[in-house]
């Protein structure tokens, strides 16, 4: 397909690309955009950005698993695109559910960003630093397990909404400190706040964090073979290894689980992690093995976890 076939069916009839409202969302859809400009040499008005709001960006009073998990925030999305109404759907990888609805697939990721947490804070410059009471803003369950772990004497309330929101919680005194995914930060150009990472060996990150996927009809050949070239494949590779595990262990909102996959040349290593809410207990299983294995590995270090915590864990 030429580009100037392509140039002239975009103009026709924009590539609708839907993704929900927030400001890291939007981000997202507009990187892939940008890379769709570069790669079919097209302008801006051969695309259109949708946004949808989703259940999730409209009840914000309430915790995720209280109100439903992740699917809160891909639902009404996924129905427009099966809709016809949108043409892809843009995600952050790590609020996507591991089954999709029927007829759409997620076979193209953007290049990951840094998976690690960051510490935000005015007046405390690590979790080490922190007093005993401080009080810690997070809607993780993951996050609120794995500080618990080493810092117990910690008070964690619910700390909802986007970036902004939390950062002007952050702001007005109602915690001494939050944590936000370092991938995010730098997607909006909030470098100023990356300069406290959180080591991986201290906070293992959420599935595929830091990972934008994007979504599609499977029927859609051409959508298909638009979006090919910006799939960047190592990523590819370690989200479909941290999925098949999560996918094991049928992860939700509800649930602290924890997962990184790397690759070094040819060799994947994947660790995975387990927690109860309240910290008292973590179970971890690392697997390495060649990058062609990604889904056993990531369905092993799943089963593995799966046996050692039983059935009364949570």
């Amino acid at each position: 397909m030429s580009n100037q076939q392509n140039k002239r069916n975009f103009y026709d009839q924009p590539l609708k690309i839907g993704t929900r409202g927030s400001p890291l969302a939007l981000a997202q859809a507009y990187e892939t955009k940008e890379r769709l400009m570069k790669l079919h040499d097209l302008g801006d008005d051969a695309f259109e950005i949708c946004v949808i709001n989703t259940m999730g960006d409209k009840i914000q009073d309430r915790a995720l698993s209280e109100i439903g998990g992740k699917g809160l925030f891909t639902k009404e999305i996924e129905e427009s695109l099966l809709s016809g109404q949108i043409d892809v759907a843009v995600h952050s990888m790590k609020d996507m559910p591991t089954e999709l609805p029927e007829h759409l697939e997620i076979s193209v990721f953007l290049e990951r960003e840094d998976p690690r947490d960051s510490f935000i804070s005015d007046d405390y410059s690590s979790i080490e630093d922190l007093p005993s009471g401080a009080v810690v803003g997070t809607s993780s369950l993951r996050r609120k397990a794995q500080l618990l772990a080493f810092r117990s004497d910690l008070k964690i309330i619910e700390f909802r909404g986007n970036v902004q929101t939390r950062l002007d919680k952050l702001d007005k005194g109602v915690a001494d400190c939050t944590f936000l995914a370092m991938a995010g930060l730098k997607r909006l150009g909030l470098k100023k706040l990356t300069s406290r990472p959180i080591s991986i060996s201290e906070m293992l990150p959420a599935v595929a964090q830091g990972i934008i996927g994007v979504e599609r009809r499977i029927e859609d050949g051409y959508i298909e073979s638009l979006l090919k070239d910006i799939n960047h494949i190592p990523t590819m590779i370690m989200a479909q290894a941290e999925r098949a595990m999560l996918e094991i262990l049928d992860g939700s909102c509800a649930t602290p689980i924890a997962g990184l996959a790397i690759i070094d040349d040819n060799k994947i290593t994947l660790k995975g992690e387990v927690l109860k809410v309240d910290g008292t207990e973590k179970i971890a299983h690392k697997k390495s093995g060649h990058i062609s294995d990604n889904f056993n590995i990531g369905k092993e270090v799943g089963n593995i976890l799966k046996r050692k915590i039983g059935k009364d864990f949570f």
